[in-house]
């Protein structure tokens, strides 16, 4: 079997999960919830040889249907068949299985594919990876000091959140675009939150001075809500939650105002399906944007490496930033400056294993029972 390892095949040892818990550096707001630290699952495999692979992905209650306890017991069972198993075998087996608890399935592949070294997440020169940055200010001043503070750390896109009051969200928006002064590019997010009316309204009442793109106003689910609020919005529309698998980006495609769709690692699979889902979006003529904002360290190293050389536009692949320093789990930290990822010619991710034990909170081992 060929893989960035070489020819020969590989076989899984031991399997470990663990769920770990991630302080951040100040709360994290969205429309359905404030996060006060992440909780990843943690996937870490290991071959005969005793190379390792890391996943990790971040189930976020309320984003959909999948809870944290669901996706820990896929987890535990799935990684209880590993050991023993070919990584090709092993991946076909997830795959099969993936519908269950799409986010623990992702952790468990793409720990595969690091093992096996797939070629999109090596790279031999420094690549550098623009990101946006969460803006968190309500009141007047403090918008016109975060815009400054934002600035000075070398960021030039922020993500603005709306989606409780139109009013309130029109006027602080007003703020912002007045104190940013075209220094930088704004998204609006609003995280499924308002009605179809109300998404409307804003839409409409927009002045599209700086502003990227509307990221999804209603619910996934309702794509003729969507549909109404790209109809009449003064910016591009963005589909976040509802783009899962292909067919939902051909949707997309046709809907009047849609003009990108934001992809993520934990909705497709693996690192080989979200490079095949980018690569479909710009084939519909739109524009694809890529990141999870809740992912930690790793993730957000695997979706750098798959943005490099297939999209130019602003990562959201920024959890990492948000999680405080001293809970970074990985041995070398995942590179960072003046609002950019940088990573430097060969990187590998390694994981501090003392780190890792004082962050967990629950972890399992699988391998072959000896006699």
């Amino acid at each position: 079997m060929r893989n960035g390892r070489g020819d020969r095949l590989l076989r899984i040892r031991e399997v470990a999960l663990y769920r770990a818990d991630l302080p951040l550096v100040t709360p994290y707001r969205l429309s359905y919830r404030t996060f006060e630290s992440f909780e990843p699952l943690i996937v870490e495999i290991r071959d005969e040889d005793g190379r390792e692979g890391w996943g990790e992905q971040h189930i976020s209650p309320g984003s959909s249907a999948e809870t944290r306890d669901g996706g820990w017991a896929f987890a535990r069972e799935l990684a209880s068949r590993l050991p023993g198993l070919a990584t090709g075998a092993a991946r076909r087996l997830i795959a099969e299985r993936a519908a269950e608890s799409k986010v623990a399935a992702t952790a468990l592949t793409t720990a595969i594919e690091m093992l096996e070294g797939a070629p999109p997440l090596h790279t031999g020169v420094e690549t550098r990876q623009r990101l946006l940055t969460a803006f968190n200010a309500t009141a007047r001043t403090a918008v016109e000091q975060e815009v400054e503070e934002r600035l000075a750390q070398g960021y030039r896109t922020f993500k603005i959140k709306v989606g409780q009051d139109v009013e309130a969200d029109i006027e602080r928006l007003g703020w912002i675009q007045r104190a940013t002064a075209g220094r930088a590019t704004l998204r609006i997010d609003a995280n499924r939150a308002y009605s179809r009316e109300d998404g409307c309204r804003f839409a409409a009442a927009l002045d599209p001075e700086g502003i990227e793109l509307f990221e999804q106003p209603c619910a996934a689910e309702e794509w003729d809500a969507n549909a109404a609020v790209a109809a009449v919005s003064r910016v591009p529309l963005m589909l976040d939650e509802p783009i899962c698998d292909l067919p939902d980006i051909d949707r997309a495609a046709a809907i009047p105002g849609v003009g990108l769709c934001k992809v993520k690692l934990k909705r497709f699979g693996s690192v080989a399906h979200l490079t095949a889902a980018i690569e479909r979006v710009q084939a519909c003529g739109l524009r694809a944007v890529l990141g999870d904002g809740l992912g930690a360290e790793v993730n957000c190293w695997m979706e750098a490496r798959v943005a490099d050389g297939l999209l130019d536009n602003a990562g959201e692949f920024n959890g990492f930033v948000k999680i405080r320093p001293e809970a970074r789990l990985l041995a070398d930290p995942l590179p960072f400056a003046a609002g950019e990822i940088v990573i430097p010619a060969n990187w590998w991710p390694k994981m501090d294993r003392a780190r890792l034990a004082e962050r967990t909170i629950a972890k399992e081992r699988f391998a072959p029972t000896t006699a």
